[in-house]
């Protein structure tokens, strides 16, 4: 599956050739570079993997800095590997947007959702709560109810949905129609709404 690594920027509007409002989200995508290339004989598996974004030489670590100079960049602050590539590439090879990415396309968006900390049963599971204020009701509004099951199985079920954290895990959103392809500015617009806050790293899959 042939992709790039991008960062999202963040939500706006178009207006499609029928005069509806589209709600998109505009990503920064590439240019990313070939930093190492697997093979079947070498790693068992064929893939690429791209790097992103530039970070300072002062904050990475010697291995990591042999692995760049080997492609002859600079070193990058987010590796992803790709596999099923429809064509072959060199080390040090630079892929824009618009090598890999069309209009109409239909693209999988990657992302890390946001974290909101430690959440209760009613904003993380979307419970109702207890009750009302009434019958002595006066200070479990949003409190989970009971959980045990009687005297058998005289335990509390595993994956029971309890307060805990929430968000911060990995999302894969699917069918992402391209509205827009800007070459000139990296940038990639599709519909809907992306995982992810503002400036985080997004994986782009065709």
């Amino acid at each position: 599956m042939s992709g790039l690594i991008g960062k999202k920027i963040g939500m706006t509007s178009v207006y499609n050739a029928d005069g509806q409002a589209l709600a998109c989200t505009v990503i920064e995508t590439g240019p990313c570079v070939v930093t190492q290339v697997r093979t079947k004989d070498k790693d068992g598996y064929e893939a690429i993997q791209l790097g992103f974004g530039e970070k300072k030489e002062k904050n990475t670590n010697k291995p990591m800095l042999g692995h760049f100079k080997a492609a002859n960049t600079t070193p990058k602050r987010k590796l992803v590997e790709f596999k099923e590539f429809e064509q072959s590439f060199d080390l040090g090879t630079t892929l824009q947007v618009g090598d890999v990415f069309g209009e109409g396309d239909f693209v999988d968006v990657v992302g890390t959702a946001k974290g909101r900390g430690f959440q209760g049963v009613v904003k993380r599971h979307g419970f109702g709560g207890v009750g009302g204020q009434t019958h002595g009701q006066h200070n479990r509004q949003r409190h989970p109810g009971s959980i045990g099951a009687c005297s058998f199985p005289s335990r509390v079920f595993k994956g029971l949905r309890m307060a805990g954290r929430m968000g911060g895990h990995r999302v894969t959103v699917q069918n992402l129609r391209v509205l827009r392809v800007m070459p000139d500015q990296n940038l990639l617009v599709v519909s809907g709404s992306v995982p992810g806050a503002k400036n985080s790293f997004v994986i782009i899959e065709k």
